[in-house]
């Protein structure tokens, strides 16, 4: 298989029910290839000699008949001047039979429908992934996770509801993720655990989920496969190409996908970078291409919907590089950025070899990436470049850079160590000049400052992006956007990736470049998204949302549970500890008040000798009233008259946990 072009050999002699799948090739077709479309064999090599005796001027306007079987286009009716001209002339003319095939299954299929679900990535930052459902088949895109937002105490990872799909798993013909981030790929060992099904990714993509697969003992049981832009993916009654883009890691892609009620595209994370630092320039030519063929739908990314303009290169923060590195002479530079930001990596080594440093390496996930990265070769650097955290006191400040991760105030993350000072390796002080090259995700605001205030505190200097261009998002503007809308010419348009404002914003952009309001449609995770050649609508619901990852706790926490951790972390416990005879009910020690988060008992001691006496009262009264004593209406009876007498005295309610024993 030419897997850069996109053309399948075997597809030559194959089924021969389907011979204009051919047209897909990007290679050029002949004049006389145009010819056979038109007329036998015999036909045309008779119309050829026929041509060849012809005037120069005739044999044009006949060449150009047996192609499209129509007049020529304006450029070609001039007489061309060489030989070479006639071949660019044909050469560009080649394209025009890969309309009828690419619509084909539009004309045919006038009553297909194809039904997109978001599980995820509609009214939030992270945890991307899109079920698409053709008759009974399915395919998935992307299976990220998100960071847990400040209600959810305790939480470590947020990830999709995957109940619909395991529902359904038997119709599940695999999935294909978009790039390498962890809100494109972090929930995969969770999926997989549950449905095992093909993965298709590029070759960067690959090694990450790799890297994750192993650390769950999932990889031998995984298939995955290394796919190249062009290349043709079959998922049932589905075909699935994918196509180069640019995004804040290399290696990432956009889909286009093939169903029976015609092409949809899903670009994932993008944004258009003429400069790319370890990358290929986004594929402009590719999305022209199948907006001249006819895109019947568009799901493109709206992160950065509200900002106008254009995104700036990733090199432009090379640049910024130069002038801190130049800046911070004299003292070692701590850099904090995203693990799977290979591109910007690579441009701090390149800084540190232009100014003598030694670069190390610190934070799990960043040593992972980057061993990786050098093995599959999308980091350089010569070897002694490149040193062992366990080595840099060996080192001069001076003369060292550690690239870290930590770059959203993770509280484990290598950079909230430091600020700590519990760092193995690493203590910040007055010597350091620290750069964090990220902007906080949203949510992330306040973890972000306190990571800073910290380290400043510590006597280090700090930049960060609002101060100097040590960042530039991997995600389009509007003005990309608008370009983006304007190569596919996309018939109906589903803004994703992103909260609500940012979708509403997408939505009035595509409406700006002309598609008609009725046509957009705004989506929430979960809505059943129906689409057939003549509309657009949400038809339905399935179950979506978010399930909470808590140490080896896969969606054991849950609303109750996070209610009750809200609860203690604003109001504090107290605890009612009394032990009663078990045949006469009367009190045998106890009442004991324990505080925890709500009082200092030994400042409150009127209010906690007044809790004893209430415990003891209702206590006291159930055994006067006799008969059969049910122990949890005696534990609410307690509960109440506590929680009134402490909202009385202190204006709060803490969590009243009651514990009678019967002895």
């Amino acid at each position: 298989m030419d897997e850069m072009t996109g053309k399948k050999q075997p597809e030559k002699t194959a089924e021969s029910a389907k011979p204009k799948r051919r047209n897909y090739s990007h290679r050029p077709h002949t004049a006389k290839q145009g010819a056979a479309e038109k007329a036998a064999p015999q036909q045309g090599e008779k119309k050829q000699k026929k041509a060849a005796s012809q005037p120069k001027k005739s044999q044009e306007k006949q060449e150009g008949k047996n192609r499209s079987g129509r007049q020529p286009a304006q450029g070609r009716r001039q007489k061309l001047p060489s030989p070479a001209a006639a071949a660019a002339a044909a050469a560009a003319a080649a394209p025009q039979p890969r309309p009828k095939t690419r619509r084909q299954p539009r004309r045919g299929n006038r009553s297909a429908e194809v039904r997109i679900i978001p599980l995820g990535g509609l009214g939030e930052v992270g945890k991307n992934i899109t079920l698409y459902e053709c008759g009974k088949d399915m395919m998935l895109v992307d299976c990220g996770s998100m960071f847990p937002d400040s209600e959810m105490f305790g939480v470590d990872l947020v990830i999709p509801d995957f109940s619909y799909l395991v529902a359904h798993k038997d119709q599940i013909r695999g999935m294909v993720i978009t790039h390498g981030h962890e809100d494109h790929i972090g929930a995969l060992p969770y999926f997989l655990r549950q449905i095992n099904i093909p993965i298709y990714a590029t070759r960067l993509t690959c090694g990450l989920i790799r890297n994750k697969l192993e650390e769950h003992d999932l990889l031998r049981s995984t298939e995955l496969h290394e796919i190249q832009p062009g290349q043709e993916i079959r998922m049932g009654c589905m075909t699935v190409r994918p196509i180069r883009v640019n995004h804040s890691i290399p290696d990432a892609v956009a889909y286009a996908i093939e169903t029976p009620a015609g092409v949809i595209i899903q670009t994932g994370d993008f944004k258009v970078d003429f400069t790319p630092v370890t990358d290929e320039m986004i594929d402009l030519a590719s999305f022209t291409e199948y907006g001249k063929r006819g895109v019947l739908a568009l799901l493109a990314d709206s992160t950065n919907s509200e900002r106008p303009g254009f995104s700036r290169s990733e090199r432009s923060v090379g640049r910024s590089f130069m002038n801190l590195f130049a800046q911070a002479e004299g003292k070692r530079i701590i850099i904090a950025t995203f693990a799977s930001n290979l591109q910007r990596i690579q441009q701090i080594i390149d800084m540190a070899i232009k100014y003598g440093r030694k670069v190390a390496i610190s934070g799990r996930s960043m040593v992972n990436n980057t061993t990786m990265a050098f093995e599959l070769g999308y980091l350089h650097a010569p070897e002694n470049i490149i040193v062992d955290i366990e080595t840099i006191h060996r080192y001069r400040p001076e003369e060292l850079v550690i690239v870290t991760t930590g770059s959203q105030g993770e509280p484990m993350s290598a950079l909230s160590r430091m600020s700590g000072g519990s760092h193995r390796n690493v203590r910040v002080g007055e010597g350091d000049f620290i750069i964090i090259s990220a902007t906080p995700i949203p949510g992330n605001e306040k973890m972000v400052t306190k990571v800073v205030n910290s380290l400043l505190r510590l006597g280090a200097e700090v930049i960060y992006e609002s101060m100097y261009d040590v960042h530039t998002s991997g995600h389009a503007y509007q003005e990309e956007q608008k370009l983006m809308l304007s190569m596919v010419k996309p018939k109906f348009f589903v803004p994703v990736h992103g909260e609500y404002k940012h979708l509403k914003k997408h939505a009035i952009t595509a409406a700006g470049v002309g598609i008609p309001a009725k046509n957009i449609v705004i989506a929430d995770i979960g809505d059943v998204i129906s689409i057939t050649q003549d509309k657009i609508a949400i038809t339905d619901a399935v179950p979506a949302g978010r399930v909470l990852v808590d140490g080896l706790g896969v969606g054991d926490v849950g609303s109750v549970v996070l209610r009750d951790r809200r609860h203690l972390s604003q109001d504090g416990l107290i605890i009612a500890v009394a032990a009663i005879d078990a045949a006469s009910g009367k009190l045998v020690s106890g009442p004991d008040i324990v505080s925890r988060g709500f009082v200092y008992m030994k400042e409150a001691e009127g209010l906690i000798a007044d809790a004893k006496a209430v415990t003891r009262k209702v206590i006291e009264q159930a055994a006067q009233r006799g008969g059969r004593r049910n122990l949890e209406e005696l534990r609410g009876a307690v509960r109440d008259q506590l929680s009134n007498l402490l909202y009385r005295n202190t204006k709060r309610s803490p969590m009243i946990l009651p514990i009678l024993m019967e002895v």
